[in-house]
C-alpha cells in the first residue's frame, strides 16, 4: 500500500512541478522578471 501511495504522490508532484515551470516560462512573468532586472541594474549605474 505505502508503494502505491508513494506513486501517486510522485505523480501529483511532477503534475505540480509541470504546471509551475508552465507559469514561470509565461510571456507575463518573463517580462515582469526582465523589466525587475532592468530597473535594479538601471538604479545600480
Amino acid at each position: 500500500m505505502t508503494t502505491a501511495e508513494y506513486a501517486v504522490g510522485t505523480v501529483a508532484a511532477c503534475a505540480f512541478a509541470a504546471v509551475l515551470y508552465q507559469v514561470v516560462t509565461g510571456d507575463s512573468v518573463l517580462s515582469g522578471l526582465t523589466d525587475l532586472v532592468d530597473s535594479a541594474l538601471a538604479t545600480l549605474s
